[in-house]
């Protein structure tokens, strides 16, 4: 149904996008930005999850447990970071390049917190 491979450890925003895009989407995109990130602009039907509540040892919000995780953040730094971490812990997650800023720049919709039109912080 979908041609990727799961070997990756990076994906870049137009696989990230084909990951999680729909209601039948293989990946949920989480994003682990911090909250006032999160609030200025975020892809639509992305999970939040901030990676200092991950490093802190905080579990994934319900609608990313045990589901294949496709991270981002602003630049791709943070993400990494958290990738590698949920891995550790036993989920399949990759990052995304470029984060939000390659997201935006590739023209993918990106909401505010009121779900009106946002830009990535």
């Amino acid at each position: 149904m979908f041609p990727f491979s799961r070997d990756k450890k990076r994906v870049t925003v137009e696989e990230a996008r084909r990951r999680t895009r729909g209601t039948d989407a293989p990946d949920v995109l989480l994003d682990v930005r911090e909250r006032g990130e999160w609030a200025a602009g975020r892809a639509p039907g992305a999970v939040h999850a901030p990676l200092s509540a991950l490093v802190a040892g905080a579990a994934l919000p319900k609608a990313a447990l045990g589901r294949p995780l496709t991270v981002i953040c602003r630049s791709g730094n943070r993400s990494r970071r958290a990738a590698e971490l949920l891995r550790a812990r036993g989920a399949e997650a990759v990052d995304v390049r470029g984060g939000m800023e390659q997201w935006a720049a590739a023209g993918y919709p990106v909401v505010g917190g009121s779900g009106d039109e946002g830009s990535p912080a």
